[in-house]
């Protein structure tokens, strides 16, 4: 028997106030091997944005809902399922569909999240700390003693990526409104303005950087290129084309830009390469490195800085702050309260 799922629509391109709706819905009870699950927090990122303005790269037509990751109670185990009992606390990653206040999932694809980890620290882990950790860790791995530089240190992926780079022993730099930079110092990174390029002839005077961040895309992938070290093994990895939504500049397509940024790993004279960081739950990694962070969040090793919690009424206030205001951290939307 189906029962009540408002949820978060998009139900076409555009501004947010003209193409985000929250609706009444029903949902249906979960399939073989699905479990459904009551929604606490949904993640919020730029994932989010670029699907509101039809620019996320794939994506799913418009109406959609979006939500690309989650965390919850098990709430009904459909035929098979048997890992989890009612009332279980869960996280999951799943690219659409988790603004809303039920969620029918496949049952391998939930995460449990361990006594003693906060909800909202979960939620923000699957996405925003599971891409930093892959990049970091796995295409970049860096280590003690490099450079890195990371475009948009205070935001939602940056943080995770600083952190997770300081853990390293890594030299942290990074570009961030001013009003974050005390902060970022103290936390042990080196902030520069991003209204300026004045990073780029600085990463050049200490011998360049061993890995580049870049969720930005077009014109910042050549510079983040040029900043790599001339000599030692280094990499931009790029993992968005958030640019235009950033400065508020004309849509425009993204693959000239990723195509040429990627070719650049053809120079195999060169000790400079590139690559493109997309996430997937499908992926060997994915469950062992979120339980891996879920595990570092409850052992104190990391804390998950959240930088505002927005109820799902309020999505278009969510939409419209997205990359704006004081603070560092993740976004999330608050669905339901944990009762």
């Amino acid at each position: 028997m189906a029962i009540p799922n408002r949820k978060v629509v998009i139900t076409s391109y555009g501004a947010p106030s003209t193409s985000l709706k929250v609706v009444a819905d029903t949902i249906s009870p979960p399939a073989k091997g699905h479990v459904q699950v009551k929604i606490i927090y949904s993640g919020f990122a730029g994932a989010d944005v670029n699907m509101r303005l039809g620019q996320y790269p794939m994506q799913r037509a418009a109406p959609l809902t979006p939500g690309y990751s989650f965390s919850g109670r098990v709430s009904v185990n459909g035929p098979g399922c048997s890992k989890f009992q009612r009332g279980d606390l869960v996280v999951a990653l799943t690219k659409y569909d988790s603004e809303a206040e039920y969620i029918n999932i496949p049952e391998k694809h939930l995460v449990p999240v361990p006594d003693g980890v906060h909800l909202q620290q979960a939620a923000a882990l699957a996405l925003d700390w599971t891409t930093a950790y892959g990049m970091a860790y796995r295409n970049a791995n860096v280590s003690a003693g490099q450079r890195v530089f990371i475009h948009g240190i205070s935001g939602a992926v940056g943080q995770g990526l600083m952190y997770l780079c300081l853990l390293r022993g890594a030299t942290v730099y990074g570009t961030a409104a001013e009003r974050n930079h005390a902060a970022l110092r103290e936390a042990g990174a080196h902030p520069f303005l991003y209204t300026n390029k004045d990073w780029i002839a600085a990463m050049k005077e200490v011998g360049g950087v061993h890995a580049v961040f870049d969720a930005l895309g077009y014109e910042s992938f050549d510079e983040s290129y040029s900043i790599l070290s001339p000599t030692d093994r280094s990499i931009v990895v790029a993992y968005g084309t958030n640019l235009g939504n950033l400065t508020g500049g004309k849509p425009r397509s993204p693959w000239i830009s990723i195509f040429k940024l990627l070719s650049k790993s053809l120079y195999f004279w060169s000790n400079k390469t590139a690559a493109f960081f997309a996430i997937s739950r499908d992926h060997k990694s994915f469950q062992p490195e979120l339980q891996t962070l879920l595990n570092m969040v409850k052992e104190g090793t990391i804390h998950v800085p959240i930088k505002a919690i927005w109820d799902m009424d309020d999505i278009v206030k969510a939409h419209e702050a997205w990359g704006k205001g004081s603070g560092m951290g993740s976004f999330l939307i608050r669905v339901a309260d944990d009762a």
